[in-house]
C-alpha cells in the first residue's frame, strides 16, 4: 500500500530565529531515514511544515512495505570460516548466527577473492522493510539529527520521568493515510488530533488523513502550517499597509531577517498599524529603528523619498480580530516607554563631548592579553599615523578618528545598545563639530566591507577602517586565537577580507599606483603615492604592542592569512591553478585581480602549457644549484639551442618589465610567450647540469633569469598539469 505520511510534533513554543532550520531538518531526516530502508514512493514529495508549536513532515509516497532486496555479505575469510573438511568452523557459525543467516550451509554460499585471498559471501533476497516496524527508529532518530541550539530537561505527566528536547512536548501525530502508526517518542503517544490556534482554534484538530493536515489546521484550527505560506502572506499583508500609508519598509536585508523572525513567532499573522509620538524622530532614527526591530519584532515605516523614519510602524499579531484598537493601543503603550528611554539616554550623552570619554576607555578591557580599550586606541593611532601617511592622507584627521574610535563605548545609548557603536558616535562627533571626514570614519568603521571607491571624503574613513581590522588581526593572531575550523570567534576572516575590500576601494578611486587600472599609470606616479606596503604595515602593527605580548612571527602569518583568505574568495570566481599561481607571488593587493585575470588570459595561449611545465622544471634544477650563481657570460655558451635561448630572452626582458612594473600584466605574459620555441628547444638540445662547473654555472645562470621573468607576474609553474 502506497499513502501519504504525516509526523506531527506538538510542542510548547519554539525558539524563533532555529524554527525555520529545525522544520526543515526534520522532515529531511525523516525522508532520509525511510529512503535508507526502500519505502518511499519514486514520485515522493516531501513538505516542511514549522509554527511556532509545531514541527511536521508530510511525505507524499510512502509504501507500507518495501520490496525485497537482494543482498550480498562479505563474511569472512574461506581459511577461516571452513576446516579442513570444508565444514563450517565456530566462527563462521557465530558469523551467520548474527546476521540472521543460520539457515545457510557453506554449499549455499559463493567465494570471491580481493586478488589477496578467498571469502565467503552470502548472496540471497531479505523481506523489504515494514513501515511500522522502522518508523519509531526513523522519528528518533529524526529528533536526535535536529540542530537544536539548547536541549532542556523536563519531566514525563508521571512525575519521576525525565527527558531532553528543545522544548516539551504535549503531543504527536502519526498517519500513514488514515491509519494511526504506533509510535511514542519522548514519553507521548502517536494519535491523529492536533492543536490549533491557541486562542482562535475551535477546539482539538482531529485529522481523517494524512492529506488533511495543511486544510484542517487552517480551517478549524485557524493555523498556517507551512512556515513559506505563513512568511508569503505576511509580507503581502505588509507590502500592503505600507503601500496604502505611502511609505516604505526600508532595507530590505533588514526586512528579510526581521521576517523570518516575525514567521516564526506567529500561526495566524495579521498586520497592523501603530504608530508613536513625531518628537522622537528627534532622537538619531538608528536607535528607534534598533528598538522597534529589536526588541519590539516591528517593521518600522520609511518615507520613500528621503528614506527617513516617519512616526508609523507595522505590527504583526497572531491574533485577527474585527476590532483591533486593542491590540494597536497595547503595542503602541509598549514601545513608548523605549523610545522616551532612547530619546533620554540620547540627550544624556550628549551634555558630554565625545573626546572627553576617551580617559575613561582605560576601564574597559578589550583583551586580558592585550590590555584595555585606551590601549587600543593609542595603537590605532599609531595604525592610523602610518598609514596615513603611506597614502599621502591627512595625518591630523586619521589620528582625531582613531583616537575617537571607541569613545562610544561609554555612552548610555551604546551601554543600551550595542550595535549601535560607532554609529553613535558618529552622531555625537558631529554635534560636537567634529570634521565630516572624522565623523563620516567613525560612522563607518564596523560596516562589513567597504562597497564603494574612495573619494577624498571617505578616505579617512578607508584608513580607520583598515587600521582597526590590522589591530585586530595581529593582536587576536599574535595571542594564539587563530580560527579553528568554523570556528572564528572574533571574526578574523572577516577582518581579512575588510582590509581586500578596503584595498581594492581605494586602488579604484586612484589612492594607490595600480597601474593596472586603465591606464592611469602617470596620474598615479605623479601622485607620489606608492600604495600600501602591507608586509610593512603589519610589522609597524606588531610593534604597537607591548614587547611580549605577541608571539614571533605573528605578522608574517597575518600576512600569509590575508592572502589565503583572498585566495579563497577569488578561486570561485577564477580557476584556483590561476589563482594559487598570482597569490603565490603575494603581489600588492590592489594588483592581485588584474593578474588573475591576466594569467587566466595567459594559461588559455597554446604555449602556456609547455612554458608552465619548463618553469617548474627550471624551479627544480634551481634548487639544486650549489651556492651562489655567476654572472652570465655568453661567451660560455657552446650550444646553438643555448645561444638562441638567451638572444629569445634578451629580446623580451626589459619590455617584459617594463610592462609588468606598469601594470601591463597580460601585455608581460604574451612577452614571455613568444619564448616559447627557444625554451623547448634549449631543453631538447641542451644538458644543463653540464660537467665543466662553468658551463653549468653559466647555463643555471641563463636559467635563473628567464626563470626571474617568467614569473614577474605569477609563478606559472602553479598552472603545469
Amino acid at each position: 500500500m502506497n499513502s501519504p505520511l504525516l509526523v506531527e510534533l506538538f510542542t510548547e513554543e519554539l525558539p524563533p530565529r532555529a524554527l525555520r532550520r529545525l522544520g526543515q531538518a526534520f522532515a529531511d531526516s525523516l525522508t532520509q531515514a525511510l529512503a535508507k530502508q526502500h519505502l518511499l514512493g519514486s514520485d515522493n514529495v516531501t513538505t516542511s511544515y514549522a509554527t511556532p508549536r509545531r514541527l511536521a513532515a508530510q511525505l507524499s509516497s510512502v509504501l507500507a512495505q518495501a520490496p525485497d532486496q537482494s543482498f550480498s555479505e562479505k563474511l569472512m575469510p574461506v581459511k577461516v570460516g571452513l576446516d579442513a573438511q570444508g565444514n563450517a568452523t565456530p566462527a563462521l557459525q557465530k558469523k551467520l548466527a548474527a546476521k540472521n543467516l543460520a539457515h545457510l550451509t557453506p554449499a549455499d554460499l559463493a567465494r570471491e577473492s580481493d586478488g589477496k585471498q578467498d571469502y565467503l559471501i552470502a548472496h540471497g533476497t531479505a523481506a523489504g522493510a515494514q513501515l511500522q516496524n522502522v518508523l519509531q527508529a526513523a522519528v528518533e532518530s529524526a529528533l536526535a539529527d535536529l540542530p537544536i541550539p539548547k536541549m532542556m530537561r523536563y519531566q514525563l505527566a508521571d512525575g519521576q520521568t525525565s527527558v531532553r528536547f528543545v522544548r516539551p512536548v504535549h503531543g504527536l501525530v502519526v498517519l500513514h493515510g488514515s491509519d494511526v502508526l504506533p509510535v511514542t517518542v519522548l514519553g507521548i503517544d502517536a494519535g491523529n488530533s492536533t492543536q490549533g490556534h491557541r486562542f482562535m482554534s475551535e477546539g482539538p484538530v482531529t485529522l481523517s488523513h494524512a492529506n488533511d493536515y495543511a486544510t484542517a489546521l487552517a480551517d478549524k484550527g485557524r493555523v498556517i502550517a507551512s512556515f513559506e505560506d505563513r512568511r508569503d502572506a505576511i509580507r503581502q499583508q505588509l507590502d500592503k499597509a505600507a503601500a496604502k500609508l505611502g511609505a516604505s519598509l526600508g532595507d530590505e536585508t533588514e526586512v528579510t531577517a526581521l521576517l523570518d523572525e516575525v514567521t516564526a513567532l506567529v500561526e495566524h499573522p495579521t498586520v497592523y498599524v501603530g504608530q508613536f509620538e513625531e518628537k522622537f524622530l528627534a532622537v538619531p532614527q538608528e536607535c528607534l529603528i534598533l528598538t522597534m526591530r529589536l526588541n519590539q519584532k516591528y517593521f518600522p515605516l520609511f518615507d520613500p523619498a528621503s528614506g527617513k523614519l516617519i512616526h508609523k510602524f507595522l505590527i504583526v499579531s497572531n491574533m485577527n480580530v474585527d476590532d483591533p484598537h486593542h491590540i494597536i493601543q497595547g503595542n503602541e503603550r509598549v514601545i513608548r516607554p523605549r523610545l522616551a528611554d532612547a530619546e533620554f539616554f540620547f540627550e544624556t550623552d550628549r551634555k558630554q563631548p565625545l573626546a572627553s570619554r576617551v580617559e575613561h576607555l582605560g576601564n574597559i578591557v578589550y583583551h586580558n592579553k592585550l590590555g584595555s580599550q585606551l590601549d587600543r586606541i593609542e595603537r590605532l593611532r599609531k595604525i592610523s599615523s602610518h598609514l596615513a601617511g603611506m597614502l599621502h592622507a591627512d595625518v591630523t584627521l586619521a589620528d582625531r578618528a582613531a583616537q575617537l574610535a571607541k569613545a562610544d563605548l561609554t555612552s548610555n545609548m551604546v551601554g543600551e545598545f550595542p550595535e549601535l557603536q560607532g554609529i553613535m558616535g558618529a552622531y555625537y562627533a558631529q554635534y560636537d563639530g567634529e570634521p565630516a571626514a572624522v565623523v563620516k570614519a567613525l560612522a563607518s568603521q564596523y560596516q562589513t566591507r567597504f562597497d564603494a571607491p574612495v573619494t577624498d571624503d571617505t578616505l579617512v574613513a578607508a584608513i580607520l577602517f583598515v587600521a582597526e581590522r590590522i589591530d585586530t588581526l595581529i593582536g587576536i593572531w599574535g595571542i594564539g586565537l587563530q580560527p579553528s575550523g568554523e570556528r572564528d570567534p572574533f571574526g578574523l576572516r572577516r577582518a581579512a577580507l575588510g582590509i581586500i575590500s578596503a584595498v581594492e576601494q581605494l586602488a579604484a578611486g586612484h589612492y594607490l599606483s595600480d597601474t593596472s587600472l586603465n591606464g592611469d599609470a602617470a596620474q598615479a606616479a605623479s601622485s607620489g603615492q606608492t600604495g600600501i606596503n602591507l608586509p610593512a604595515l603589519l610589522d609597524f602593527a606588531a610593534s604597537t604592542f607591548q614587547p611580549g605580548a605577541l608571539h614571533s612571527g605573528t605578522a608574517e602569518e597575518v600576512l600569509a592569512y590575508v592572502y589565503e583568505r583572498y585566495r579563497n574568495q577569488l578561486a570561485g570566481d577564477y580557476a584556483r591553478s590561476v589563482v594559487d599561481a598570482v597569490i603565490a607571488l603575494q603581489p600588492p593587493l590592489q594588483e592581485v585581480t588584474a593578474r588573475v585575470k591576466a594569467v587566466t588570459t595567459f594559461a588559455a595561449l597554446p604555449e602556456a602549457e609547455s612554458l608552465a611545465a619548463a618553469n617548474k622544471r627550471i624551479g627544480n634544477l634551481l634548487k639544486k644549484a650549489e651556492g651562489d650563481l655567476p654572472e652570465l657570460d655568453p661567451s660560455l655558451f657552446t650550444e646553438a639551442a643555448e645561444k638562441a635561448l638567451y638572444e629569445a630572452l634578451s629580446a623580451i626582458e626589459a619590455s617584459a618589465r617594463a610592462d609588468a612594473a606598469q601594470g601591463q600584466f597580460e601585455k608581460s605574459l604574451g612577452a614571455v610567450a613568444q619564448t616559447r620555441a627557444a625554451v623547448d628547444d634549449f631543453f631538447t638540445h641542451v644538458m644543463v647540469m653540464a660537467d665543466d662547473p662553468a658551463v653549468r654555472g653559466n647555463r643555471l645562470a641563463l636559467l635563473s633569469r628567464l626563470h626571474a621573468t617568467m614569473n614577474l607576474v605569477a609563478d606559472i609553474s602553479r598552472l603545469a598539469q
